[in-house]
């Protein structure tokens, strides 16, 4: 039997579930992140994300061979599979950029800068594909960057360096997405978001390996030796890495059981509960100056979606 349909009571119930489970993976392992980064005292960014795509690795391989709740695509070439290395080594980049930041600043900036995304994209489709979008659109990242700049000012936690790995994590999100929308684009090469993670997470650890134990000198036996101090730490991580795949498989879902448009709209909205909930568990000072720069980001976010949706049903009515 088929999950319900999406218009009865039972099947709302289930998106409600599966956006709720999104939204508390999502979250979670963020502020577990600062958590473990910054309060706990695990300095070892590059550890953490290599534990994470292990996780990634394992239940991907569990979710999709095993349990089959995608059809498994096959990469087809070798170029394909290269496509996909250069990828996985985008997103690396994108994330161990993102966990250091947290060492450095709190969740509700790490957000407010995240939040730009929309404007790195549109850079780099530009750059790359001399895609031009309408004007308005264009005009729309003026406040998502603006709100950036003053929340800047504003944030009484400000770290340059925390602030510089900030933008690189998501400027290498941008480049991700539009580097898989070139690199994936003919049909054949198409793969569904937990097949993608299938073969990105194994070779992310590949990546990240060498990377842990080159840059992060001696963290298995530093590790090893604070788990015989604090079993603790061993839960957190596999907690932690479990949930890190949640937020692949509970994002997919929510993407096949929603439209497009919905999906941008929780997406928004995500961020800001993420910032509430930091602000209340880790209590860091927030400014009047920050807030009102962080909710003139998100305003130009939504922004940045409607007009981006508008121009899409013009083209397609012109078609």
């Amino acid at each position: 039997m088929g999950a319900s349909p999406p218009g009865t009571g039972s099947g709302r119930l289930f998106t409600v579930g599966l956006v709720a489970s999104w939204y508390s993976s999502n979250i979670g392992v963020l502020l577990l992140n600062k958590y473990l980064l910054s309060n706990y005292g695990f300095r070892y960014p590059i550890f953490l994300t290599m534990c994470h795509m292990t996780a990634c690795s394992l239940f991907s391989y569990a979710s999709v061979a095993w349990l089959k709740l995608v059809p498994l695509q096959t990469v087809r070439s070798r170029l394909q599979l290269l496509k996909i290395a250069a990828l996985s080594l985008v997103f690396c980049l994108s994330v161990v950029s993102g966990n250091v930041s947290l060492r450095f600043l709190p969740v509700s900036f790490n957000q407010a800068v995240g939040a730009t995304t929309p404007f790195f994209t549109a850079v780099f489709a530009y750059v790359m594909t001399v895609k031009r979008e309408s004007w308005i659109t264009y005009l729309t990242l003026v406040p998502v960057v603006t709100g950036v700049i003053i929340a800047s000012g504003g944030e009484p936690s400000f770290h340059l360096f925390g602030f510089i790995m900030c933008i690189g994590a998501t400027a290498a999100r941008a480049l991700k997405s539009v580097l898989q929308g070139i690199l994936l684009s003919s049909e054949g090469e198409k793969l569904n978001s937990m097949n993608l993670l299938l073969y990105m997470a194994p070779m992310a650890v590949l990546f990240l390996l060498p990377a842990a134990l080159f840059m992060e000198e001696n963290v298995l036996g530093i590790t090893l030796a604070l788990a015989k101090e604090d079993n603790r730490i061993i839960w957190y991580l596999l907690f932690n890495s479990s949930l890190a795949y949640f937020v692949n498989l509970t994002n997919f879902l929510v993407t096949k059981h929603t439209s497009a448009l919905t999906l941008q709209v929780l997406g928004n909205a995500k961020g800001a509960v993420a910032v509430v909930i930091s602000i209340l568990i880790f209590r860091n000072p927030v400014s009047l100056t920050g807030m009102l720069g962080y909710t003139l980001t998100v305003i130009g976010v939504v922004l940045y979606s409607e007009a981006k949706k508008r121009s899409k049903s013009d083209i397609s009515g012109k078609t």
